[in-house]
């Protein structure tokens, strides 16, 4: 059985919901955030000490954006992949790692710098930069979203769950009003699907 560990809400949701999405069976092992300061057993599992770690027999993934794209095709065929000779595909590689490397970190900055870190090495200079640095990336979202439903095949696949958890975490940041009404539409759109939902009630 697949293994994911994960810390509720954080980047590792993209696996869960990606599991879901594709109805595999799989064992939850939650954990609190970070792991590796408050469960260091778990520096045996994964050294890096990051979230998710999924486990598939003689697979061991960490990286968010990969997982999704690794279960959909390795468990496919399946919608939300979309193959090579489609026309999209290229276009749902860029959306799959731009999710994480454009969209997500610069959230990443201001999650540590408003929560993470102790009050006193907190940097207001930085949250505002990196919140501006996202907002900014987010216009090529609205865009797009003027045009189609979904990101690309004209279906839903796991680009769009995988900038979905985009906006989950600037919604836990505080930053949906931010939303434009193409994305405040596009992300009623993700949180209302039955493995998102079902996903949020397996951290919970």
């Amino acid at each position: 059985m697949i293994e994911l560990y994960h810390c509720a809400d954080a980047r590792s949701f993209r696996a869960l919901w990606a599991l879901e999405e594709m109805g595999l069976p799989y064992r939850l092992h939650m954990l609190p955030f970070p792991p590796r300061l408050f469960r260091p057993e778990y520096l045996e599992q994964n050294p890096l000490g990051t979230i998710p770690l999924l486990i598939d027999g003689d697979v061991r993934m960490t990286e968010s954006a990969a997982i999704p794209q690794y279960l959909a095709t390795r468990y496919g065929p399946s919608p939300l992949a979309v193959g090579a000779d489609e026309t999209d595909y290229a276009l749902w590689l860029d959306w799959l790692h731009r999710s994480e490397a454009t969209l997500t970190f610069p959230q990443t900055i201001i999650l540590r710098y408003t929560r993470l870190e102790p009050k006193e090495r907190r940097l207001d200079q930085a949250v505002a930069d990196y919140t501006q640095w996202f907002l900014s990336r987010l216009r090529h979202l609205t865009r797009t979203l003027a045009e189609r439903e979904w990101l690309c095949a004209g279906r839903f696949t796991m680009a769009d769950l995988c900038v979905g958890y985009a906006l989950l975490l600037a919604r836990n940041l505080g930053l949906e009003h931010k939303f434009s009404p193409e994305i405040a539409a596009y992300w009623e759109r993700l949180n209302s699907r039955p493995a998102f939902l079902a996903a949020k009630a397996a951290q919970e």
